[in-house]
C-alpha cells in the first residue's frame, strides 16, 4: 500500500495546484476553476506523499451522480500507482455522499489514463467529439462510468 494521505482543498493551496496541473496537462485548469470549484463545495482534495503534494482531485455530486471533474498526479510521481491511490479516494468520498454512479471525460488519446479507469472498473459508455482543446485543433472525450452500488 501506498503511503499517502489527504486533505480538502483551500483557496490558499491553488498556487500549488497550478504548479501540478501545469505541469500534467498541456490545458491545464485555470485558477478561476480551482477557486470556483472549491467555493460551492465540490469536492476537492489533495494527496501527500509525506509533505509534498503530489496529486490533486475535483469531484462534483448532485444527487446519486457524481462526476469526476479533475484527478492529476505530479508528472515526476506518474506510473507510481498513486493515480490508483487518488481515484480510490475520490471514488471512496463519492459513495460516502450517496452517490450510486461516477461518470468522467478523458482525451481519447489518454492510453495511461483511460487504462486506469478500466482496470478501476469504468466502463466507456459514449464519446464526445471536439470536446477537448488540442495543439492543432480539437480532441474528442471519451465518456466513462463507474458503478458504486453493487
Amino acid at each position: 500500500m501506498i503511503d499517502v494521505h489527504f486533505r480538502p482543498m483551500l483557496p490558499q493551496d491553488v498556487d500549488a495546484v497550478l504548479e501540478v496541473e501545469l505541469a500534467a496537462f498541456s490545458h491545464p485548469w485555470t485558477r478561476g476553476i480551482f477557486l470556483d470549484c472549491i467555493k460551492p463545495g465540490y469536492e476537492c482534495w489533495l494527496m501527500f506523499r509525506g509533505e509534498r503534494q503530489v496529486g490533486h482531485t475535483v469531484l462534483s455530486v448532485a444527487g446519486d451522480e457524481s462526476h469526476l471533474l479533475n484527478i492529476t498526479v505530479r508528472p515526476q510521481d506518474q506510473k507510481s500507482g498513486l493515480g490508483a491511490a487518488l481515484l480510490e479516494f475520490i471514488i471512496g468520498r463519492a459513495r460516502e455522499m450517496g452517490a450510486e454512479v461516477t461518470f468522467l471525460e478523458v482525451r481519447a488519446s489518454n492510453h495511461t489514463a483511460s487504462r486506469l479507469y478500466e482496470r478501476f472498473g469504468f466502463n466507456e459508455i459514449g464519446r464526445r467529439p471536439n470536446y477537448y482543446p488540442a495543439v492543432g485543433g480539437r480532441e474528442d472525450a471519451l465518456v466513462m462510468a463507474y458503478s458504486l452500488v453493487d
